[in-house]
């Protein structure tokens, strides 16, 4: 997975490990709904955003991720995801 790449934080990627397997089992936690996408906090170190969408009831897609200083262009590339899954043009 790119974003473990991106994390130098070897805590801080098994925390990234930790929230993707419980939001793979529907615990959201304390993730925050916005523009038809999830954000998942991670406190830990630069303060990493993990982004999904629900697609139906059950099935949740991780996004992509990042830290608070690239949160705006992960947001936006997050979304472009959910396009391009929603119209067929990216492989899930």
């Amino acid at each position: 997975m790119k974003l473990l790449d991106y994390l130098k934080d070897e805590i801080a990627q098994a925390h990234v490990v930790t929230w993707i397997a419980r939001i793979e089992t529907g615990f959201l936690g304390n993730a925050k709904f916005f523009r038809g996408i999830g954000e998942l906090k991670i406190n830990r170190g630069l303060g990493y955003r993990v982004y999904f969408f629900k697609q139906g009831k059950e099935i949740i897609l991780l996004l992509n991720g990042g830290d608070k200083s690239t949160q705006q262009k992960d947001i936006e590339k997050a979304l472009q995801l959910v396009k391009e899954i929603k119209n067929g043009n990216h492989q899930v």
